[in-house]
């Protein structure tokens, strides 16, 4: 097998988690597997690269390596993230813009710079790690679930854009997945008493949550499905409890949707 006809994909935040059970799931299934991370990363059986995605020149030198090395790149999954705990108004403009920086520009730039790749080999796939809170709201995670949101709109009208090159961008929509996501989550920058007490119980209900989540394995199977698929489906929900909150926002009448939401996630009921 020449090494052009190996397929190549790169899976950003690899380092840990989901990414790092990702690639191992597509080096499983025959990939030629690149991570990336922040902060210089063992190998891990995995080729490893230091890629900053809030900076064009990291990102533009993280693909040149890849297709130097490997000759061509068939798959992307933009994993890397991060999430903020607190109330919306708690976040300086200055850190919510360094959250979409790296939720949403971060998927960007390496978008962009992958694209006329993909368009010279008239084929590739993206896969774009979201969340259900992509889906539903996210109290006391309002940033982060904007972020997501956003990726949504973008992922969905960029396959329109890119089909005619035979390139499929995919949405995977984990729920809470057994990370280190919770633990390290950011403290909001600009924190107010008056939401100390809701946001609190917030906490300790996605900290109850995480403990019968799914292992990071189940999304990692739904990535491999996703980049595979001969004609893949635009969302891929990850696990029972994503495909249930997904078929909930799309058929429960909206007012139910919002009482039952605030019942399960303990927040004062509405009228």
């Amino acid at each position: 097998m020449t090494q052009a006809s190996i397929r190549t994909a790169i899976v950003t935040g690899a380092a840990s988690g989901i990414g790092l059970e990702t690639a191992e799931a597509l080096k499983a299934a025959g990939y030629r597997v690149f991570g990336t991370s922040r902060k210089p990363a063992p190998d891990l059986g995995l080729r490893m690269l230091t890629c900053d995605l809030t900076d064009d020149a990291s990102v533009a030198d993280m693909i040149e390596t890849v297709v130097a090395e490997a000759g061509r790149i068939d798959l992307l999954v933009n994993n890397a993230g991060f999430g903020i705990s607190g109330a919306a108004e708690e976040s300086s403009i200055a850190q919510a813009q360094a959250l979409f920086d790296v939720n949403l520009f971060g998927v960007i730039r390496t978008t962009r710079a992958v694209l006329p790749v993909m368009r010279a080999q008239k084929g590739g796939r993206i896969v774009n790690i979201s969340s259900v809170m992509g889906l539903i709201p996210a109290p006391y995670m309002a940033l982060y679930g904007a972020s997501k949101h956003a990726v949504e709109g973008y992922s969905e009208s960029l396959d329109h854009e890119v089909r005619g090159w035979g390139i499929r961008v995919v949405l995977v929509e984990p729920a809470f997945t057994r990370t280190s996501f919770d633990r390290n989550l950011v403290r909001s920058d600009r924190p107010l008493d008056l939401y100390e007490a809701e946001r609190a119980g917030m906490e300790q209900r996605v900290g109850e949550a995480m403990k019968t989540a799914d292992a990071p394995e189940v999304v990692a199977k739904v990535v491999v499905k996703a980049a595979t698929a001969p004609n893949p489906k635009r969302r891929y929900t990850a696990g029972p409890k994503a495909r249930q909150i997904s078929l909930l926002r799309r058929f429960v009448p909206a007012r139910a949707f919002d009482k039952s939401f605030r019942k399960e996630f303990r927040l004062s009921p509405i009228s």
